[in-house]
């Protein structure tokens, strides 16, 4: 696709592409200088309009580079029928439009409600389309109904790190926009979970991927959308004050729940990406030298200002806690995790909870996301989330939470889920596992503290103050 290619890497100035770029929210890079943007592969998914789905290299001043999935919109984009290239599924008909940002005429397709039907007809019809390098593979799930033509498109309006479109009243399409090689955690664990008999969340629709020599990688996937669900952070900001009892019981729910998805990921020994394993002391040595690493980073990048001269100062705390890690966490067993647990993953329905996003956290690398963790890690998360919304609640809505809130939601979320999950997952012993989620609770917080200091100074709080009483109760 050369002209296209020609025109994204000519791109530059105010209104050129790699200004666009840096201030989209999927775009992870924003602190570094891009210099080039170009074009590795590129398909097309309607001729006319002509929609083209973009497979780009973003190359950095240091040297560096990061993938994204671009899809395009020529500038005439809003006339013309809607005859796919390579598409047999295509409707005539269809209305244009989008007002997305212009690239040099070029308009981002995920604005366009064409480009989000045509990726939803190529996967009901299970296309394969050729590119220069390689091939898109579309797939749907056998049993599924198809999107109907000329389907309503609306985007999810939260902040995230890559773009997800209700398509029609049925279905949730995520477009990964970073990319990274092999197949995306989310894609792999719905699969699995969906397979081994686990119901508690959206089911899976159907998704798309790239094959290439140089290159395997998902693009995105397509779930059943959960249209009476009530966001698990918005209930748990109402609940704390409104109803925290009733809270609280829907909180030893999840933890039932919880238990049930970590069974789940543990129940088959016959799949390497799923069977359990014992760790190694060696494995677990290095995962805490890659956290002593984080936390050094963390110290060298803390503000010099009173909020964070304790957190500096027990250092050394932190440290001689993580470095039990090799010691206490050998006992249980490692598994795969959901990997980004917390409240804002989650939705309460009629029929009880919902689990969402098994991605993993986006700023990990995509086989750092993979890796067999303690299943404790995943509630330590979560154990996290119920903290964050606790400390929140005053900042977002104005309303203190009850004081003896949070250890009542702990407790009751933890011996649900001790009482559900198989014991031989988890380290011997009461106080050994309490050890170990500690440790994975400090861990959570110095990722949180990171992340505050870059992107929420005002919550920065929230990580500090929550280490140090992790110390304390350690």
């Amino acid at each position: 696709m050369p002209e296209l290619s020609e025109n994204l890497i000519e791109l530059s100035g105010p209104d050129g592409l790699r200004t666009w770029l840096a201030h989209q929210r999927w775009f992870a890079a924003k602190t570094q200088t891009i210099t080039a943007v170009a074009s590795l592969d590129s398909v097309p998914l309607l001729a006319s309009p002509r929609v083209e789905l973009l497979l780009a290299q973003v190359r950095f001043s240091q040297g560096t580079h990061e993938l994204y999935q671009l899809p395009m919109v020529a500038p005439d984009g809003s006339e013309g029928t809607a005859e796919a290239a390579g598409n047999p599924g295509a409707d005539p008909g269809v209305e244009g439009g989008g007002t997305g940002e212009t690239l040099a005429g070029w308009t981002d397709g995920l604005v366009n409600p064409l480009t989000a039907r045509s990726l939803m007809r190529l996967i009901d019809s299970d296309a394969d389309l050729e590119s220069q390098h390689g091939r898109m593979r579309f797939r749907s799930i056998g049993g599924v109904a198809p999107v109907p033509p000329g389907a309503s498109v609306r985007p999810v309006s939260v902040e995230q790190s890559n773009t997800s479109l209700v398509v029609g009243d049925s279905v949730m399409l995520k477009v990964f926009r970073r990319l990274e090689p092999g197949i995306n955690p989310e894609l792999e664990m719905v699969r699995f979970l969906q397979n081994h008999g686990f119901d508690a969340m959206p089911a899976l629709h159907g998704f798309y991927e790239f094959e290439g020599a140089s290159l395997a990688a998902t693009l995105g996937i397509a779930t059943a959308l959960v249209k009476d669900g009530s966001d698990g952070w918005e209930l748990a900001l109402t609940e704390l004050i409104d109803d925290p009892q009733r809270f609280a019981d829907r909180v030893a729910e999840l933890g039932e729940l919880t238990a049930y998805m970590h069974n789940t990921l543990a129940s088959d020994s016959a799949d390497p990406a799923f069977a359990p394993e014992e760790p190694s002391h060696e494995t677990l040595t290095l995962l805490t030298a890659r956290i002593d690493d984080e936390l050094e980073q963390l110290f060298r990048r803390l503000p010099d200002t009173p909020m964070f001269e304790e957190i500096r100062a027990r250092g050394d705390d932190v440290r001689e806690l993580l470095a039990l890690y090799p010691t206490v966490g050998s006992a249980g067993t490692r598994i795969r995790t959901h990997g980004d647990y917390h409240l804002g993953q989650t939705l309460y329905t009629p029929r009880g909870w919902v689990v969402l996003d098994f991605e993993g956290e986006p700023a990990l690398a995509l086989p750092t996301r993979r890796t067999k963790r303690s299943p404790l890690r995943d509630v330590a998360s979560m154990l996290r989330s119920f903290d964050y919304a606790i400390y929140a609640e005053p900042m977002l809505r104005g309303r203190p939470a009850p004081a003896e809130i949070g250890p009542a939601l702990r407790q009751r979320y933890l011996d649900a889920y001790l009482a559900a999950i198989d014991p031989s997952l988890l380290p011997t012993g009461r106080q050994t596992i309490q050890n170990v989620l500690a440790i994975h609770e400090i861990e959570k917080a110095v990722y949180e503290l990171r992340y505050e200091i870059d992107n929420r100074p005002d919550w920065a709080a929230i990580p500090a103050n929550a280490i140090v009483r992790l110390l304390e109760t350690s």
